[in-house]
């Protein structure tokens, strides 16, 4: 198949996703979306969002409806490492066997991930960044596609541990999630009070995922298009020649190259889902909030002013 008609294809191919997950999960659209972009870009996503928005749910409807295993950890604070990448046992011949942990399937829900210390967040991050686990000095390759989809409490704050800037920026896009609207509520509150079953089809398979991630890797970009990416992600930095006042006001730590990367790939995704074939300057903006939320650090000036990191990214356009 062509590169032409694979990108036909796959626009085809979203408009049924969506239709398939749209029977379980109600509203929550540009979400979805964003999710959507981050799988088939090759990323991670971070849901931020209150207890009850239906997260975990849309993670395992989305891995039915593309055909993936689906694994679902609960970060707890006496989680160890070993209990996500699994561990050595002596087996009945008294030889070392390996055990694998959930971290081996194709999409991880690492539920409420900051309720659990730094050592046990860091055993995500050699299997987010190589798509690999060493353990006991043996490197295991792990089923490809890989995706870590991990859900964030924004209220409560009490017995956290805050990830750090180095794994926030292995997320490439952070999704917040807001209440259903009253329309969408009362759809909710229909659909999940009766005895009725609702079954989602696999669309995809594991190797036509990984060929539409090659896809959007081949999809071209023009300079200018890369250059707008790059100028966006410098005008972050405070102490960048393009940043303006308000960002020199209102933010600490700027983005990293990784924001500008992230940018140029979810564009590509966003322009192929569109049917078009290659990114303009308004699928960069399309994705840059998303991809530069948990990027851009704001001061307490920012927060005593009550002033949003989306108001502060919207200043960069």
């Amino acid at each position: 198949m062509s590169d032409v008609a694979a990108i036909q294809n796959l626009v085809q191919k979203r408009t049924e996703l969506k239709k398939e997950i749209s029977k379980i999960i109600v509203g929550q659209d540009e979400v979805v979306d964003q999710v959507l972009l981050s799988i088939f870009s090759g990323g991670h996503a971070l849901l931020v969002g209150v207890p009850g928005l239906a997260k975990t749910l849309m993670v395992n409807t989305i891995s039915q409806a593309l055909g993936l295993d689906f694994k679902r950890i609960q970060f707890t604070p006496d989680l160890m490492p070993s209990d996500i990448l699994g561990s050595e046992i002596l087996d009945e011949n008294r030889q070392f066997k390996f055990i694998k942990g959930p971290i081996f399937s194709n999409i991880i829900l690492a539920d409420e991930i900051n309720r659990t210390p730094p050592k046990t967040q860091a055993a995500l991050l050699e299997a987010m960044q190589e798509r690999a686990v060493t353990i006991a000095g043996h490197n295991y390759k792990l089923d490809l596609p890989y995706f870590v989809l991990a859900t964030q409490n924004p209220i409560e704050q009490e017995g956290t541990y805050p990830l750090p800037e180095a794994q926030l920026d292995r997320f490439m896009f952070s999704i917040k999630l807001d209440y259903p609207s009253f329309a969408e509520e009362v759809q909710v509150v229909k659909s999940t009070t009766t005895d009725a079953k609702v079954s989602v089809n696999p669309l995809f398979t594991a190797q036509e995922i990984i060929d539409f991630q090659h896809l959007v890797r081949r999809i071209p970009v023009t300079d200018n298009v890369i250059e707008y990416a790059v100028t966006l992600v410098s005008k972050t930095r405070p102490d960048n020649a393009l940043s303006n006042d308000f960002i020199k006001n209102y933010i600490d730590w700027g983005a990293g190259p990784r924001a500008s990367q992230n940018l140029i790939l979810a564009a590509k995704t966003h322009a192929a889902f569109n049917g078009k074939f290659s990114p303009d300057i308004e699928d960069v903006k399309a994705v840059a909030i998303g991809i530069l939320r948990h990027r851009v650090v704001k001061n307490y000036k920012a927060d005593a002013e009550g002033i949003t990191i989306e108001k502060i990214i919207a200043s960069l356009f």
